[in-house]
Formats: C-alpha cells, sequence, structure tokens
C-alpha cells in the first residue's frame, strides 16, 4: 500500500517528486526487514491478547483418546495439553497482514498469488478447527471435502501460473514458461509437463499442506521447521528473481517476484512471534488454521520460484514426517502390525522414551541443516 502511495506521488510528480527518506521503501532489502521486524512485533503485542480471546472463546485443544484394543491412547501421553486454546493461525495471520498490504507491491501477481493460497488454505483449516474446537464436531471438515478444496485451490494456482502474466526464463537454454521442471544437478535439463502441469501443481499443494498439518504434533515443532523453510526459501526468492544471481546459478529468473521476498518475511517474522508462545510449553496452538496456512504459502512459493524438487529436500522434516504416516497406514492395511510404535514419526520417538524438549530440538537441528543443503545444491548445477 505504501509502495503503491509512493508510485502514484512520483507519477504525478514526475521528477519533481522528492521522496526524501520514503525512497528507501523502494528498496526489496529495506522493505524485507521491516517486514519481517514489523510483523514479529505486532505478533508479540497482540499475542496475549489473542490468547485470551481464544480462551473465553472455549477454543481448546481436544486430545484424541484410543479406541478399541490395539489403538495408541494419545491422551496418555498429552492429556495435560486439554484445553490449550488452538486456532493459533489466526495469530500468523493478523500479524503478517498488516506489514505485508503495507510493504508488499500489492499490483504485484506474485503477491496476489501468495494472498490467495495463504488465506485459502488457512480459511480451510479455520473451518476445521471452528467445527472441532467450537461446535464440537470432533469429525470437522470431513477428509474429502478437505481434498476436494485442497485440490480445488491447487487447480486455480496451476491455471493461473500456465496463463498469468508471467516472465520466467531458463538459463541457460532460454525456456520459457511455468511449465517446465527444474531438475536439481543438471543445469541444461528443463523437461516441459505441458498439461501434467495442472495435477502436478495439486499434488504439490496437497503434499505440502497436509505435510505441515502432520507435524503440528508437539510444541513448537511444526512452526520451529516452517522458520527454517521461510529463510531457506528467502534466499532462493532473493537469488532466482535477480537476473545476474540466476544466470550465475543457472536457475529460472523470475522476473518480478521479489515481492515474494518481502511477503515471507512477514509471514516469517509472523511465525516467529508465534514461536513466541508455541514454545514449550505451549501456551497456544496453531490448529489446522495455522498448519493448512503455511503449508499452502510455502506450496505456493516453490511453485512460483520453480524450486519444487528443491522443497523436497528443505522440507525434508515435513516429508519423513509425511511419509511415516502413510508407511504406517500401509503396513498396518497389509499385515495388521504397525511399522512404528505410532505415527507421525515425532509420537514414534515420544513412544521410545525421548522428552517432547528433545525431540523438537532435533527435529529443528535436521531441517536447518537441510535448509543448508538446498541451498548449497543451488550452485551444484
Amino acid at each position: 500500500m505504501l509502495i503503491l502511495l509512493l508510485d502514484l506521488i512520483e507519477a504525478l510528480m514526475g521528477d519533481a517528486a522528492d521522496l526524501g527518506l520514503f525512497r528507501v521503501l523502494t528498496y526489496v532489502t529495506v522493505r524485507t526487514a521491516l517486514a519481517l521486524f514489523g510483523s514479529f512485533a505486532i505478533a508479540l503485542a497482540i499475542g496475549p491478547w489473542t490468547i485470551r480471546r481464544l480462551r473465553a472463546l472455549n477454543a481448546g485443544q481436544p486430545i484424541r483418546r484410543s479406541i478399541g484394543p490395539t489403538a495408541v491412547n494419545l491422551s496418555a501421553m498429552h492429556g495435560g495439553k486439554a484445553g490449550t486454546p488452538t486456532m493459533g493461525g489466526l495469530l500468523i495471520l493478523a500479524a503478517m497482514l498488516i506489514p505485508a498490504l503495507l510493504l508488499c507491491r500489492l499490483s504485484s501477481m506474485y503477491v496476489i498469488v501468495m494472498m490467495a493460497m495463504t488465506f485459502g488454505y488457512g480459511a480451510l483449516g479455520f473451518r476445521d478447527d471452528y467445527l472441532k474446537v467450537v461446535q464440537r464436531n470432533h469429525k470437522g471438515v470431513s477428509a474429502r471435502g478437505k481434498l476436494l478444496v485442497q485440490g480445488g485451490l491447487g487447480f486455480v494456482l496451476a491455471l493461473t501460473l500456465l496463463w498469468g502474466p508471467w516472465e520466467v526464463i531458463y538459463a541457460p537454454t532460454g525456456a520459457e514458461g511455468y511449465n517446465h521442471l527444474l531438475v536439481p544437478f543438471l543445469k541444461y535439463l528443463y523437461p516441459s509437463l505441458s498439461f501434467a502441469f495442472i495435477p502436478f501443481v495439486m499434488i504439490v499443494m496437497l503434499a505440502t499442506s497436509n505435510a505441515v498439518n502432520l507435524t503440528d504434533g508437539l510444541d513448537g515443532l511444526a512452526i520451529g521447521v516452517t522458520i527454517a523453510n521461510l529463510v531457506a526459501f528467502m534466499v532462493v526468492a532473493y537469488l532466482v528473481t535477480r537476473v545476474d544471481y540466476a544466470r550465475y546459478l543457472y536457475v529460472p529468473h523470475v522476473a518480478g517476484g521479489e515481492e515474494i521476498v518481502v511477503f515471507l518475511a512477514a509471514l516469517l517474522g509472523a511465525s516467529c512471534g508465534f514461536l513466541w508462545f508455541n514454545s514449550h510449553p505451549a501456551e497456544v496452538f496453531m490448529g489446522d488454521t495455522g498448519s493448512m496456512m503455511l503449508g499452502g504459502a510455502l506450496g505456493a512459493t516453490a511453485l512460483l520460484l520453480k524450486q519444487e524438487l528443491l522443497l523436497i529436500v528443505v522440507g525434508g522434516v515435513f516429508v519423513v514426517e509425511a511419509l511415516s504416516v502413510m508407511a504406517q497406514v500401509g503396513c498396518f492395511k497389509l499385515t495388521g502390525t504397525r511399522l512404528l510404535r505410532m505415527s507421525p514419526l515425532h509420537h514414534h520417538y515420544e513412544k521410545l522414551g525421548l522428552a517432547e524438549s528433545k525431540i523438537i530440538t532435533r527435529f529443528w537441528i535436521v531441517s536447518w541443516l537441510l535448509a543448508l543443503v538446498g541451498l548449497g545444491m543451488l550452485k551444484l548445477r
């Protein structure tokens, strides 16, 4: 909003325009720093009030109880957390909204897409949380309903990327458009997905939003891993949106995508502010509102930057958590036995006797290492 105002002043006054100190707002680095610290400060300021309001709404986290003799009793492990306010994803959304609106160039299609996907998946998660914790409908949104909305949002994103006003150029081949795939380590191979790009986008968005949701099971776990991912993709976004760096690294140049950096900075600051209250022992949980929203934002970021396969590496913790659930379900259906003591993977380590804080810290360490590996892969082409 501020950037649009500055552009308007310059357009009206031309060379006579004197923006003075406000000229620094035209620099992406300055707006990134302001968005980061601004959203963090807002999260700290409104966090206590948000938690009180969620308590007043009786938006407490229900803890799943065992059903049947072979089921794992999660309430025996985390029963003390019952009643902790959830839907804390609203805190992340509120904290990032004002800096994003003020400091992002709202006319940018990249900002519009990031906003739409972030709030679209956040709205789905909010609906699920609201049904569960406010209306006491333990089923929430049906699995089919979730898949339809998640897939539908992915379908809209795919069409937008295929036919939107984008300028994505793949060095050194000169190929253009979003329907190509960047293959790590290979600088000349950009296979065209053609119309298979549509289901590809849908799968990326479905996988990412659900993987973050599955990881959200311990205090600060999902948000801490997300922070590492956001930092990595902020660096990637800055590099691929600079034509000189993109050519040097042989990665697609995403023209005009620097606004993604500012948006991610606002989301990062809000996430750090949320972690302030979500760290062990948590005062608030993000709920599906937060996990779906963050997953949608990460998936959209990877697609817009043409780094979908890099997301598998940087988001490796999310990938392993999701695969652990799939393997557990598949093994139980085929053999009637469990591969892990409990899924997702972080609960398996809990059943082995590891302290919650130790599991969280180790998952964070792995996530930061994977982020560094992913950044290193940019040059290994």
